[in-house]
């Protein structure tokens, strides 16, 4: 996160105040946990407080689960976590109703989605069909068994891990569920450093163990409601639309940005904004957060992932890369 000390020093309010700290216990709580990546931690957080989900895909042992969890353990909300399995069924994430035979009616079980924050642990493990078992429970905050309707506690977010999909054992997902990802991010290797530190400090326990709730739902929903008040300006509104259409246009994409992207990519800009001490959307916020909005819910053509010699994902990061460079900034 960029450094924005002076903007919340001068003329904040109390309940300013309020906000930047609570922001700032989660963050530190977070950064505990996950040396030398002070990026991520900023994104997981800019995602919770846009009230959208995160997918966090990496290869095994970089810190994928422990930075999901280390998210969950400083919100003081309920948390649950799913181990995505080839054998997980539907019922076992959304819940199943059970015939009670001395009341004689069905009882609903909620499943593990019931909760403030779910970690779905290696979700592209799962079957498609189990996968397809969270689109209601993203996209509406609710659950529908056998006809009937449940809601899901708010707030409500999802934090999915999994391994590229190169790797044994595990499924695509698909594109309608990775659109309801709002962000996307790798972990990456730690700096030597950080990876000397964590050498030395984790000998004993791990850093999660220590961990507590820093803030509560109450003072989250008190920054959501802050990031859904800042000011998203026209000028800003058609910088974040040109970038949006160029990735409908271009001729190394086979799809572009969804109308659901637009969405996603506004809120996520204005909380980015909210926790960098403003009131108001500039267009670095969009700029910074265009490849891990948008990059994975795009899908680059044959030619252009053979041409760049790289990965699906790394071709559509590219490619949001050179739209964001050639788009307009507005001035003023």
């Amino acid at each position: 996160m960029r450094n924005h000390e002076s903007v919340w020093e001068s003329g904040m309010t109390a309940i300013d105040k309020a906000l930047r700290s609570a922001a700032d216990r989660v963050l530190t709580s977070v950064q505990t946990v996950i040396d030398g990546k002070p990026e991520a931690a900023s994104i997981a957080l800019t995602v919770l407080v846009a009230e959208g989900h995160l997918l966090i895909e990496d290869v095994p042992g970089v810190g994928k689960t422990m930075l999901a969890k280390a998210l969950a353990r400083s919100i003081g909300g309920s948390i649950s976590r799913i181990q995505f399995t080839p054998d997980l069924l539907p019922s076992d994430v959304t819940g199943v109703s059970v015939f009670d035979q001395a009341a004689g009616q069905f009882e609903f079980k909620p499943g593990a989605v019931f909760a403030n924050l779910v970690i779905g642990d290696e979700i592209n493990r799962a079957s498609p069909k189990t996968q397809s078992a969270l689109l209601e429970c993203m996209e509406e905050g609710q659950v529908t068994v056998d006809g009937r309707t449940w809601q899901l506690p708010n707030p409500f977010m999802v934090v999915a891990t999994q391994n590229p999909i190169e790797m044994d054992g595990t499924y695509a997902l698909p594109e309608a569920q990775r659109d309801r990802f709002m962000a996307s991010m790798s972990m990456g290797y730690p700096d030597p450093r950080a990876e000397l530190a964590m050498l030395r400090s984790r000998e004993s326990q791990s850093p999660i163990a220590a961990v507590r709730p820093v803030i509560d739902t109450e003072e989250l929903a008190g920054l959501i409601a802050a990031a859904r008040a800042v000011y998203l300006s026209p000028t800003v509104e058609q910088y974040l639309l040109g970038i949006i259409t160029a990735t409908r246009a271009h001729p190394d994409l086979r799809l572009g940005a969804s109308p659901r992207a637009t969405l996603q990519f506004a809120r996520a800009a204005k909380a980015r904004a909210l926790l960098d001490g403003r009131e108001y959307v500039i267009p670095d916020d969009l700029s910074d957060l265009a490849i891990p909005v948008l990059a994975h819910r795009l899908l680059p053509s044959r030619q252009a992932i053979a041409r760049s010699g790289t990965t699906e994902a790394l071709t559509s990061a590219e490619v949001v890369r050179s739209v964001v460079a050639a788009t307009p900034v507005p001035r003023g």
